[in-house]
């Protein structure tokens, strides 16, 4: 019990004084600032007459909010899932991910990589913390990517990074 208890002091300490450092940070990725993704994003679509499913995740890989525009057919909207899914994990595009292939043997075939563009990574306004993923699908790719980017700044966040990211 006695190290039970040591332990919780400790790890309230930790939290208290990390606790005011936190707050300087981006507040993670959550349904509101999800839904402001979502949104900038099919206003773009909408604009163009185009229809895309979109998805949102965390930086854990996590989905947050997903839409599917009328007119999509599933396979749609599991392919926008599936570039969100591999953007969280890589932290860096699909489109990126594509040019990479050629370069890279074997990434093609890695876990979780996608090689269409459509998924972006969000980070930060200041894109110094990376916060999750968007993954769009239903157009032609160019225009999947584009629609995630719109979506990424209508939320006033960030579609790259300004600092070196460990994952790459």
């Amino acid at each position: 019990m006695k190290f039970a208890r040591e332990i919780l002091t400790t790890g309230s300490v930790v939290l208290l004084l990390a606790g005011p450092a936190m707050c300087l940070a981006q507040a993670p990725l959550n349904a509101a600032l999800a839904a402001k993704i979502i949104d900038g994003c099919s206003e773009r679509a909408k604009s163009r007459g185009q229809s895309h499913a979109i998805a949102v995740y965390d930086a854990g890989g996590h989905p947050v909010a997903f839409l599917r525009m009328d007119g999509n057919a599933p396979g749609i909207a599991e392919f926008a899932m599936q570039k969100a899914e591999a953007v969280a994990q890589w932290h860096f595009s699909t489109a990126e991910m594509s040019a990479a292939a050629p370069e890279t043997p074997g990434f093609a075939n890695a876990p979780h990589v996608v090689t269409v563009a459509g998924g972006v990574p969000i980070f930060s306004a200041d894109g110094k913390e990376f916060l999750g993923a968007v993954g769009v699908s239903g157009e032609a790719p160019a225009d999947d990517a584009a629609c995630a980017q719109a979506g990424v700044k209508a939320a006033g966040l960030s579609s790259s990074s300004r600092t070196a990211d460990p994952v790459r």
